[in-house]
């Protein structure tokens, strides 16, 4: 609301919002987004400091660049909106919904796209309003808020009719989304349809300076196999460790026949997150996931597709040298090429490593593939207290929504869980706590309109943004050259005043 306020400038001539110039929308929409970003992404600089060797006043400055960087987006749609209002006045700013959304896709996508805390994200617990995901997904949901906070900036600005129409249209918005979603969640019926699978969801709860300590690999190694047999003890059927749960490469230390062992022993599939080495045609590491059949042979290996920057590769690396000391520690994986289907009981599941679960297109790819069940595995050991296990588990909890599937999550230190195909955590854990959590869930086959149509919510925003932008540029042109034969008067039309 205070950068659609601030847009719309102050009233002109006729009393009409008369915009803002280029420069300023563009520091308006600038300051708007580092403010989001610092405050959703501050985490990142204890990151790269604990755990990159940066110094702290480099680490501070690394999370601001990348704060700065993606404050550009807001900054370009700001752009946009100011240039429509100055056209259309306070009507300009109801194209500010399509030009946000379309930011938010591009930022997604650009560069190898950094999805996280799209705006859409912020209603991941208002259920009700959360089901629009299964219809437009993430983006359209981030259309979603800013129209509201559009309409609202107009019925502020203008008075009259003008007002009165977008407080109905406000109402209008509010009650048939959360009507809708309110009568989606009611109904029900997805969760109880499906074949059943009892799952055991392990978190061993390893602090990230031990993980990969050879004098503890062996306690470690315990530590799963006795939260294993105890989901199994409970009825899991299927069990799932997190992200890199093994402190060596599953298929090239010796010790990797331990964790088939314990498989026969338990009798049931594992799902375990270790990394994977592969010499030829070159040398290459992979973050991978490693689905082991109950007699412990491997019945399939995804390996992640969306890699972590500053993580898992360095992006512009030549670019960015004073993050040399990440670089010198950091050793870069390589990555997937698709998604794998993991036979699992009477179904497929597919899964996701860590952060690209947020990447909607990736799940939705995996659930066109024949997914019945979405599993994600990570280690947000890294995040440590902050704020950023729990945005990753919401942020992940979308795409339950979004396919229509539950979606289950092993995290190494939490947050672990269950949610159902509606958004709701049916059980999670805390973090930094050691536990096995076993819960029935449902191999679902259905679909949802999110998966026929994808992201084709983000895509008419672009040409609603374009269309607009150029319809604008048209007009002003063509009222300079729209000359009055009576008075020599050259009358700009699309600007709406006169010029002698």
């Amino acid at each position: 609301m205070p950068l659609l306020l601030a847009l719309a400038g102050p009233p002109g001539p006729a009393g009409r919002a008369s915009g803002v110039a280029p420069a300023r929308a563009f520091t308006l929409g600038l300051a708007s987004g580092l403010l989001y970003f610092i405050g959703t992404i501050h985490w990142t600089a204890t990151v790269v400091q604990q755990f990159g060797g940066l110094s702290v006043p480099l680490a501070v400055a690394a999370m601001l660049l990348l704060a700065a960087y993606l404050a550009l987006y807001p900054a370009i749609a700001a752009l946009a909106t100011a240039r429509l209002v100055r056209h259309a006045g306070a009507a300009g700013l109801l194209v500010f919904p399509a030009a946000w959304t379309a930011s938010e896709y591009i930022r997604g996508h650009l560069f190898g796209g950094f999805p996280w805390v799209p705006l859409g994200s912020s209603q991941a617990t208002v259920l009700p309003v959360a089901q629009m995901a299964s219809l437009a997904g993430v983006y359209g949901l981030s259309g979603f808020v800013a129209s509201v906070n559009a309409l609202l900036a107009v019925a502020l600005i203008d008075g009259g009719r003008r007002r009165t129409r977008a407080g109905v249209a406000i109402a209008v918005l509010l009650v048939t989304a959360g009507g809708w979603g309110s009568w989606r969640i009611a109904r029900g019926g997805l969760g109880d349809t499906g074949a059943p699978l009892a799952v055991g969801l392990i978190q061993g709860n390893i602090p990230q300076d031990e993980k990969w300590d050879p004098a503890r690999a062996d306690r470690i190694l315990t530590t799963y196999a006795d939260l294993s047999r105890a989901a199994v003890a409970r009825g899991a059927a299927f069990v799932i460790w997190p992200e890199s749960s093994t402190p060596f490469m599953l298929e090239e230390d010796p010790r990797g026949e331990a964790v088939r062992a314990l498989v026969r022993e338990l009798g049931v599939p594992l799902l375990v997150g270790s990394e994977e080495f592969q010499p030829l045609p070159e040398p290459r590491l992979y973050n991978a996931a490693f689905l082991l059949q109950h007699d412990g042979t491997t019945a399939a290996v995804y390996r992640k597709i969306r890699l972590v920057p500053f993580g898992e590769y360095i992006p512009l690396r030549r670019w960015l040298f004073f993050v040399s000391p990440l670089v010198e520690r950091l050793a870069e994986f390589a990555p997937g090429d698709a998604p794998v289907m993991l036979p699992v009981g009477d179904g497929l599941a597919s899964t996701s490593i860590c952060y690209e679960v947020v990447y909607p297109e990736l799940v939705r790819a995996a659930v066109l593939a024949g997914s019945d069940l979405l599993t994600t595995i990570t280690n947000d050991a890294w995040y440590g207290h902050s704020s950023a296990p729990y945005q990753h588990f919401e942020l992940a909890s979308l795409r339950a929504i979004e396919q229509g599937r539950f979606l289950v999550r092993a995290a190494n230190t939490g947050i672990s869980g269950v949610v159902d195909p509606y958004g709701r955590a049916v059980e999670r854990s805390g973090i930094f706590e050691q536990t096995a959590i076993v819960r029935e869930i449902r191999l679902l086959a259905g679909r949802t309109v999110y998966q026929v149509i994808g992201d084709a919510a983000a895509w008419a925003a672009i040409a609603l943004t374009l269309a607009a932008i150029v319809g604008t540029r048209r007009r002003a042109g063509q009222g300079a050259r729209t000359r009055s034969p009576e008075s020599g008067i050259t009358t700009l039309a699309g600007a709406g005043f006169r010029l002698r």
